[in-house]
């Protein structure tokens, strides 16, 4: 399993950005072939962009192709939820997660907490 550093994850949400935005295309597309778009969940509920964004040429396929390959965990590709596993002084895995909406990597949880159990950085030291 691949392992970021925090500068490594910050430096990354350009491209994620993008990647994301492809993903929600592709499920909001989908929603509405499958339902009529009458399951669909609002875009108006769903968070902004916020930050740069890289442009991305490449289907959904290839985009969680890709996050996989780079260790990044997709929890929810609408809201635009991702883990990126590090280790932290100690070996210990941690991860520090973000969400669509949020300019910066500014949380952290272990892997068995999920959202629900995010702290804000920095990692303590003695964790």
């Amino acid at each position: 399993m691949p392992f970021f550093t925090e500068a490594q994850a910050r430096a990354y949400l350009p491209r994620l950005r993008g990647m994301l935005a492809v993903l929600r295309r592709s499920a909001d597309l989908s929603a509405r072939a499958g339902s009529n778009g009458h399951a669909r969940v609002p875009s108006s509920e769903l968070p902004e962009q916020e930050g740069e964004t890289e442009p991305v040429d490449i289907g959904p396929r290839e985009v969680l192709a890709e996050l996989q390959e780079q260790g990044i965990v997709v929890r929810d590709p609408v809201r635009g939820l991702v883990d990126f596993p590090t280790r932290h002084r100690n070996g210990k895995v941690v991860h520090l997660c973000w969400q669509l909406g949020e300019e910066d990597i500014g949380w952290w949880h272990l892997p068995e907490d999920g959202f629900a159990g995010r702290r804000p950085l920095p990692i303590p030291p003695d964790l």
